[in-house]
């Protein structure tokens, strides 16, 4: 599993953090998503097998909201391989 970080304009109310959680959980491969409304930060954990940086920004897009670009630093979709240990 890999996590990513995306940064997304304009969110300003439960219901848009709710809408673009909705969009993100859409994302096949996607595990896990949470969104920071103060920070307007989304971060989520997914397969990289089944999922892509552009497969995130583009359901964020069609949801209705913008995302910083590359260019601005705000996009993190981060290759950070997550350990999970069966007890």
């Amino acid at each position: 599993m890999q996590s990513g970080t995306i940064m997304v304009k304009d969110m300003h109310s439960m219901r848009d953090a709710d809408t673009v959680l909705d969009a993100l959980l859409s994302v096949w491969g996607i595990d896990q998503a949470e969104i920071n409304l103060e920070k307007n930060e989304a971060v989520f954990t997914y397969d990289e097998r089944m999922a892509s940086s552009h497969d995130f920004q583009q359901a964020i897009i069609d949801s209705g909201f913008t995302i910083y670009s590359d260019d601005e630093n705000k996009l993190n979709v981060k290759e950070e391989n997550e350990s999970h240990e069966n007890m």
